[in-house]
């Protein structure tokens, strides 16, 4: 594992889970949301997306974590281990506004600067509706990805735990 990206629902914990790998295995982390944002919550186009993951990713070692969906073919062609954290919708809603509420009226570390945490009833439901709107077309393309690159799906806070673990026990 020299390249992963990490991918899921807002609130499944692509960001933590990809710290805690970074320490674990001494790799840089990239959060995408601290480079696809602009200040006061301007996104980034898609070709300008393109562009900054292509830079990014032209490592050797890496951990990326986001989803934005319309570029996940630019991470998946260069990593080497792909996670997907299907996690619940209940769990992630729930992850969500407590992260919001830890994080209100500040910049999260893993945010772009400028970009002061906020919920709003889109992003909830961009959450809650992941599930029948995005998750298909994520497996479908996990399913297409070449069989030398590892897929990992985890599926609860429990599995990304023992994930972790038998990292460290390695």
């Amino acid at each position: 594992m020299e390249r992963i990206m990490i991918i899921g629902p807002g609130g499944a914990g692509k960001s933590t889970l990809a710290r805690t790998l970074g320490h674990k295995l001494h790799m840089p982390v990239i959060h995408l949301d601290a480079h696809m944002w602009k200040p006061n919550w301007q996104l980034t186009t898609r070709a300008e997306q393109r562009d900054i993951q292509e830079v990014l990713l032209d490592r050797e070692r890496w951990i990326i974590d986001g989803n934005y969906s319309s570029t996940i073919d630019v991470r998946i062609n260069k990593a080497d281990t792909i996670i997907f954290l299907d996690i619940n919708r209940r769990i992630t809603i729930y992850q969500a506004i407590k992260r919001y509420l830890t994080h209100r009226n500040q910049v999260r570390p893993d945010m772009a600067e400028g970009c002061v945490e906020k919920i709003d009833l889109e992003f909830l439901s961009w959450i809650w509706n992941f599930p029948r709107d995005k998750r298909p077309g994520i497996m479908k393309m996990l399913l297409s990805v070449e069989p030398y690159k590892n897929v990992i799906i985890l599926k609860t806070p429990q599995q990304i735990e023992r994930f972790v673990q038998r990292l460290a026990d390695q």
